[in-house]
């Protein structure tokens, strides 16, 4: 049963970012090939990304329930032949769902994005990240990602800094992350950085490609 359309959640942050992460998208990604999303949250990066990129196929996913009703509910509105289902993933999970046998895509994975997570999530989140980009990529494979990031252990902006602390208050794992550390983490995994593109609102797009 499809999820009824009031299930639908709205993060006005995707109006203002979806645009030009699409443009650094298509510059990008393989010409063909799934790309998986994680933390997909509300759904509407993936309503919006999945006509757009095509013949790319998106794959959205999220380990919140609540999240995933959204997608089934925004897919319900504006479905796309490119555009499967959403599936639970947990990126602190040694083996993600997409690496299992009955898992069946119409094209492999050569591409993995993620929006505005590592920085909401406990420091493992972006470990596990790093680690199942290594397991799924293939040599050449995308991994992107967007949000606020510290550099050279500054911040870029005071608007960062006051969000980095508000984020902690909200949970002391949580936090702006230093790009530096992440793109360490990256190379240990076989993902080098390829370019970093400012966005919006003081954010960074960072692609990494796995070696």
């Amino acid at each position: 049963m499809p999820a009824p359309l009031d299930a639908r959640q709205h993060s006005p942050a995707t109006l203002r970012n979806r645009e030009p992460i699409l443009a650094v998208l298509q510059a990008v990604l393989p010409p063909t090939g799934t790309v998986l999303e994680i933390s997909s949250g509300t759904g509407e990066h993936a309503v919006f990304f999945a006509p757009r990129l095509q013949p790319r196929y998106w794959l959205p996913s999220d380990p919140n329930p609540i999240a995933r009703a959204s997608i089934v509910a925004w897919q319900a509105e504006l479905p796309s032949d490119t555009l499967y289902p959403p599936i639970f993933l947990d990126v602190r999970d040694r083996v993600w769902a997409v690496e299992q046998p009955e898992m069946k895509l119409h094209e492999p994975i050569w591409a993995i994005a993620n929006v505005n997570m590592i920085h909401i999530s406990p420091w493992t989140a972006c470990l596990g990240l790093m680690a199942g980009a290594e397991r799924i990529l293939p040599e050449g494979g995308i991994l992107y990602l967007y949000g606020p990031f510290k550099q050279n252990g500054e911040h870029t902006s005071s608007s960062n800094a006051q969000f980095d602390q508000s984020l902690q208050l909200q949970n002391p794992e949580w936090g702006v992350r230093d790009l530096e550390e992440v793109t360490a983490v990256a190379e240990a995994q076989n993902l080098t950085l390829l370019k970093t593109v400012a966005m919006p609102a003081n954010n960074l797009s960072v692609v990494l490609q796995r070696r």
